[in-house]
């Protein structure tokens, strides 16, 4: 009777199973808005509260409050960018207006500065009130927490005047709404208590580290604008007035105890005016003029740039903004623009080229040089100037020394090398005096934390390599070890890079990485180096690599959480290592799944983080440093369980050229296997450590949605691609040809008279090529393909408005060298010279504003298939990039190419846009979707 009741249950459960599996219904287009994201995630410095935001892919989202200890949930529609109060007391963000709201709005046209703005929010945790303010600017909280925090927003215009109170000293000031206010209403505030003060006209405001300073730049005048500085202090509520001239101001920093205050100032009337710096002592109640009087402080010709970022470091020592050139004087215009010449004059000694100079040319119009005030001693050092333009200043620095940086030397064979080389100089930042002491390197160079050492890497030789500043000694740290420190599976036409450090210990040594383990360098070179976790990550094919989760560090801590890859099976994790005790590292956490950086509170053992995989959405979890405790905390799609999925799997072959490789091959989840499957191959470069990612169902930028096509019945196949030097399409062919056989040979159920291949930009390319070369594949997608590398490697990457010949010399395009030495193989790789061989019906997707890409390569592709009379279609959005950004593009595209394969791949009727086109006659109007 017994076994009876088992049977019966047995089919009974079976039964429900398999009425799930059939009631599961595949994925369309109609589902993408549903489907939503997180974003923006943080923690208390308690480890209390828990934010983030819950956004579907298009409308209204929700900022999410949840406290872990009362495992409650608070939410406020169209809440975003939060951030939350040092002391756990509140959550300030910022909320949308309503989607349909501003929709409205554009469709009647209203312009954009018109168009509904931000509000603020401010959710107290105590009560749980929501506290909103309209027409929100910005917002600033006191790093380390405090009861107050300031905002800007703008000032409500009304029809009648109206009253601004100076809470401090109790005046009024009356304000006519039909003139145009020179800056905007500044609200300190106390969420709990409600207190709060509120001052007009503010165009720039900072606040202290810990709370206890507010220091603003108040605009006052008609013709001629006057300016008051003002420090606030919200505890005691006293205002200090320490600044007011008539003249304008750009910017204003406060150093972390509140007690010292910088801003620039300038009397100039002129549009483009040079600008000083005064420097304020609070408790002194002394004031300088650090530029001096007529900029005598400063270089000579120079003046302080508005647009130097200033600042004071940690310790309140050092006082850092940017100095310029002065602003050439206002030249009165005497000619009518027909008068006027426009003409870019290209030289061929330009260390830049035109187009390259005129993208720049706003950065290089704002740019300025690192200069440091020194308060005690009332001195200015200029440290950055024209040769030496970059400076790398850290700001909790305690030493004299910073790096400075100059590429100017090496600017113009940019155009042609991959490599960035820079000159490197010690800069001491007491005198001003800079030291070269390296010469053309292509890597990051850094300090050690206790500044007595240089480390670097040298690509030359693929060494580590130290300098040693007070002796003024090089050392080598890697040359005598039978150990690669170097990227071992590079395979473009140019030196490889590092693996990376994981940082400096206490005792003055350095960590840095092999491809899986950590290394022990004394920098003095004295002391042999130690594999500090015992080879455990190469003995066991598992890549190991510290995590940094207190960002105050200067130090490696005594115990490290190490990220764990293991590079044979795709699994993740996490280890710990204590460096000092020389012990192997000690799993704390491995699953097949791809974990999320952990964060952690500031204060607390607690960290949130994420894991995925194909099938599971990358959920929010908190728990502690050891992974126990686990707690979800969110679901932010449930519905997923109504659709038809797919499944994944790492595979293996072997290519025509007898390398063993690895692809990834996804099938649906109710996947039949006496039946046959299409199947699309999708590729750019190497796939398979991505084996563990969650692809969520959305509308396309230029790349098929693998969880979309498998939901449809199509296998996806990724094959990886091995490269040698100047056979980038032969390369591509042999990898992605012999992936595919392989996989119709070993799977029944992949119909191989059913094979479409698509791939965008690197990839688009390697479709065109491969198409020239085999007719297996029934139809082919190429987004923004180089059709013909001989006219694209004279042309210019028009988002950069760099040359494109280093692409082709030595990086991604890997033909090793330049046109006239290597034109056979230009030829050779390039798929327009074959396009008299393709059979394969190709759609090309190539936009007009592509950046990347010069969108004529698809038009040379277009023009040659058209003149042979095969089967092309070419899509242009118009104003569009490399990869499509605005949504309703890549709905449009997402279902053409969805139309697309399915004609070719299951038989399904051809649409209009496909059998006569659209013509300009009617775009916009028509899109070709419907069937004949």
């Amino acid at each position: 009777m017994h076994f009876k009741r088992i049977i019966v249950i047995l089919f009974i459960t079976f039964g429900v199973l398999q009425l799930v599996s059939q009631t599961k219904i595949p994925i369309d287009h109609s589902v993408y808005d549903s489907w939503k994201s997180i974003e923006n995630k943080s923690i208390s410095n308690d480890g209390r509260l828990i934010v983030y935001e819950i956004n579907p892919q298009e409308g209204d989202g929700t900022l999410v409050i949840y406290d872990v200890e009362s495992d409650k949930y608070n939410q406020v529609s169209r809440g975003y960018k939060p951030v939350i109060s040092g002391n756990s007391e509140f959550v300030v963000f910022r909320i949308k207006p309503q989607h349909d709201t501003v929709r409205k709005a554009k469709l009647k046209k209203v312009k954009k500065e018109e168009l509904p703005k931000d509000s603020i929010g401010i959710f107290i945790m105590k009560s749980g009130k929501v506290l909103k303010y309209p027409k929100l600017s910005s917002f600033k909280l006191p790093e380390n927490g405090s009861d107050y925090f300031a905002f800007l927003m703008k000032e409500v215009p009304e029809t009648s005047d109206t009253i601004v109170s100076d809470t401090l000293n109790d005046k009024k000031e009356e304000k006519s709404a039909k003139k145009k206010e020179k800056g905007e209403l500044l609200i300190l505030l106390n969420p709990v208590t409600g207190d709060s003060v509120t001052y007009g006209n503010v165009t720039k405001y900072a606040f202290a580290k810990d709370g206890k300073v507010c220091s603003f730049v108040r605009v006052f005048g008609d013709s001629i604008d006057s300016i008051q500085v003002i420090n606030y202090d919200p505890v005691t509520k006293k205002e200090e007035v320490i600044f007011n001239k008539p003249g304008y101001s750009e910017n204003i920093t406060v150093d972390n105890e509140g007690n010292q205050i910088a801003f620039t100032y300038s009397s100039d009337t002129v549009k483009e005016k040079a600008f000083g710096l005064y420097y304020y002592n609070v408790s002194k109640k002394s004031q300088e003029l650090v530029s001096g009087i007529d900029y005598s402080a400063l270089k000579d010709g120079w003046s302080v740039s508005k647009n130097g970022k200033i600042y004071f470091n940690d310790s309140g020592t050092e006082l850092y903004f940017g100095t310029t050139p002065k602003p050439d004087p206002p030249v009165k215009d005497t000619l009518t623009d027909d008068e006027k010449v426009s003409v870019d004059v290209w030289n061929w000694k330009d260390i830049r080229l035109q187009p390259q100079q005129l993208k720049e040319l706003e950065k290089d119009k704002k740019r300025s040089y690192y200069t440091v005030y020194f308060p005690k001693r009332n001195d200015v050092v200029q440290l950055a100037d024209t040769k030496v333009r970059l400076l790398d200043i850290d700001k909790k620095s305690t030493g004299k020394y910073s790096l400075g940086f100059t590429r100017q030397p090496y600017m113009r064979m940019t155009s042609w090398e991959a490599s960035r080389y820079k000159d490197v100089y010690l800069v001491n930042r007491e005198t001003g005096e800079k030291n070269q002491i390296l010469s053309k390197v292509a890597s990051s160079v850094m300090l050690s934390p206790d500044q007595k050492y240089v480390l670097w890497y040298n690509i030359a030789d693929s060494s580590w390599n130290s300098y040693d500043i007070t002796k003024d000694k090089y050392v080598n740290l890697t040359n005598k070890l039978r150990v690669n420190f170097y990227y071992e599976q590079n395979d473009i036409p140019n030196e490889a890079p590092p693996y990376g450090i994981a940082g400096w210990t206490k005792k003055g040594d350095v960590v840095i990485y092999d491809e899986y383990d950590l290394w022990l360098f004394d920098p003095t070179g004295k002391i042999p180096a130690e594999n500090v976790t015992g080879e455990y990550g190469r003995n066991n094919k598992i890549q190991l690599r510290y995590r940094k989760l207190d960002k105050e560090l200067r130090y490696l801590p005594d115990q490290m959480l190490l990220e764990a890859f293991n590079k044979v099976t795709k699994d993740d994790g996490f280890y710990t290592l204590n460096i000092y005790e020389r012990s192997l590292p000690e799993k704390i956490i491995m699953e097949s799944v791809e974990f999320s950086r952990p964060v952690k509170a500031k204060n607390s053992p607690k960290i949130i983080w994420t894991k995925q995989s194909f099938t599971l959405f990358p959920d929010l979890y908190v728990s502690d440093l050891s992974f126990k405790s686990i707690r979800k905390i969110t679901n932010a799609n449930p519905q997923q369980s109504n659709y038809l999925w797919g499944d994944v799997k790492l595979v293996h072959w072997v290519s025509f050229n007898g390398d063993t490789l690895q692809g990834l091959l996804y099938t649906p989840e109710n996947m039949d296997a006496e039946k046959k499957y299409p199947m699309l191959v999708y590729f750019y470069e190497k796939y398979n450590d991505r084996l563990h990612t969650y692809y969520s169902p959305k509308p396309i930028r230029s790349v098929i949605n693998f969880t979309y096509y498998v939901s449809n019945d199509y296998i996806i196949f990724i094959p990886d691609i091995k490269y040698t030097t100047g056979y980038p399409g032969p390369n591509a062919f042999d990898c992605i040809v012999s992936g595919t056989q392989a996989m119709c040979d070993e799977y029944d159920f992949i119909d191989r008279k059913r094979l479409g291949i698509q791939g965008q930009s690197w990839g688009g390319y390697q479709v065109a090529f491969v198409i020239t070369q085999t007719n297996m594949y029934k139809a082919a997608m190429a987004g923004a393909p180089v059709s013909n590398m001989t006219s694209a490697y004279g042309g210019i990457r028009w988002g950069s408005g760099k040359s494109r010949a280093f692409q082709y010399e030595q990086t991604q395009s890997r033909i090793g060298g330049n046109l006239w030495d290597k034109l056979p193989l230009y030829m050779l790789n390039s798929p327009l010279f074959s396009v008299d061989r393709i059979e394969t019906p190709l759609l090309i997707m190539h936009n007009d504003d592509d950046g990347a890409v010069p969108w004529y390569q698809g038009i040379e592709l277009f023009n040659a298939m058209r003149r042979l009379n095969k089967p092309v279609w070419m899509l242009v959005y118009n104003g569009a990039p490399h990869n499509l950004k605005r949504r309703a593009d890549c709905k449009d595209l997402t279902i053409r190419m969805q139309q697309y394969f399915d004609h070719y791949l299951k038989d399904a009727p051809m649409p209009v846009w496909m059998k006569t086109g659209v013509p300009a006659l009617k775009k916009g109007k028509s899109f070709g979707f419907e069937f004949d």
